[in-house]
């Protein structure tokens, strides 16, 4: 190989005002390139409500003591849940106080 034939390509060198706003500009994308912190929340719950709430859906709550609730849910907020029944009291549920929760069979 000859090494006459090589060329060595470099960069233009930029005015020294510039080299200084190039690094800034690169300081600021690097920060920017950092990975994201995750979000706390990712609303698939209240996704969840809302979806059964539109279709009322009827709805089965296990609470942690073993009572069963069933109902519809009416409407909720970051700490509880209000439950429509037919034929009796209407109930608010604190989240905390649920075990789980699954659609009602029929």
């Amino acid at each position: 190989m000859d090494a006459g034939n090589r060329r060595v390509f470099r960069p233009p060198l930029a005015e020294p005002k510039e080299q200084g706003n190039l690094q800034r500009r690169n300081n600021d994308s690097l920060h920017k390139s950092k990975r994201s912190i995750p979000q706390d929340q990712t609303n698939a719950e209240n996704f969840y409500y809302v979806k059964q709430m539109q279709a009322r859906t009827p709805m089965v709550f296990v609470l942690h003591d073993g009572e069963t609730i069933e109902g519809i849910i009416e409407w909720y907020d970051r700490g509880s849940l209000k439950i429509h029944r037919e034929g009796q009291p209407n109930l608010l549920v604190y989240k905390a106080a649920i075990k789980y929760m699954y659609k009602a069979a029929g």
